[in-house]
């Protein structure tokens, strides 16, 4: 091989690396903006969701508490 043929092949192969760390690149700033955009979907979706009400919470209080006393006293400890 003759030092012009190298050279283009020197060349050739650079510039198919340099593609490549490109589309590298690009991939993974298309995944990164992708999940971005799932979390800011998933944000919007739980902001669309109602408040419970102050009954539900207080009842969702008392069921908590019920399994705390259920879980000492499987657990064997004297409340």
């Amino acid at each position: 091989m003759t030092t012009d043929q190298t050279m283009y092949v020197t060349m050739a192969l650079s510039g198919f690396a340099s593609v490549g760390v490109v589309t590298g690149a690009t991939l993974a700033g298309w995944r990164g903006w992708l999940q971005l955009r799932q979390v800011e979907i998933e944000r919007e979706r739980i902001a669309d969701l109602p408040m419970p009400s102050a009954g539900a919470r207080i009842e969702i209080a008392d069921l908590k508490e019920r399994i705390r006393k259920l879980e000492a006293i499987a657990a064997g400890v004297d409340l």
